[in-house]
């Protein structure tokens, strides 16, 4: 097998002259070591501070989606704290309208019933005096009754009726 190699080799090497594609001289090694010195100093002058470039804004990314997320929950917490807050003041305020309406209630009830008892009390003042007046009124009309009955009796029977 390896004899049968070896003139393949040969005819390709007769072939294609010195140069050829398949040349094993000394560019071969050189051109090895160069890539290799290359990959070298890419990774030393470009890859590495690129990825520690990387890296930092990978940390910093990580960083602010936690202080985020912290935040966040930190935001939901005082949204429930005003949120009970907000429904503490609201029955707080409740209570005071209600007390206020129950205080309202109580003072108008009592106004009207003052004002009743008010009214009831001139009522029978005016009743009394009305009736003061009446019973005034009757004695004078009497009086006069009897004065009027009297002149009538004059006139009807002459001056000297006496009774």
């Amino acid at each position: 097998m390896n004899s049968f190699l070896m003139p393949l080799a040969q005819m390709l090497a007769m072939s294609e002259g010195a140069g050829g594609l398949f040349d094993f001289n000394a560019t071969l090694p050189i051109m090895a070591l160069q890539f290799i010195a290359l990959t070298t100093i890419l990774t030393f002058v470009y890859y590495k501070p690129v990825g520690t470039l990387l890296e930092e804004r990978e940390t910093l990314i990580s960083n602010n989606l936690t202080n985020a997320s912290e935040r966040l929950l930190k935001a939901d917490e005082l949204y429930q704290q005003y949120d009970e807050q907000l429904k503490d003041a609201r029955n707080n305020a409740q209570g005071i309208i209600q007390a206020a309406e129950t205080e309202a209630k109580e003072i108008v009830a009592s106004e009207i019933a003052q004002a009743r008892k008010d009214a009831a009390s001139l009522i029978d003042k005016t009743n009394r005096d009305l009736e003061a007046q009446k019973n005034l009124a009757l004695e004078k009309l009497e009086t006069q009754v009897d004065e009027l009955s009297d002149l009538i009796k004059e006139k009807l029977l002459g001056k000297e009726v006496i009774l």
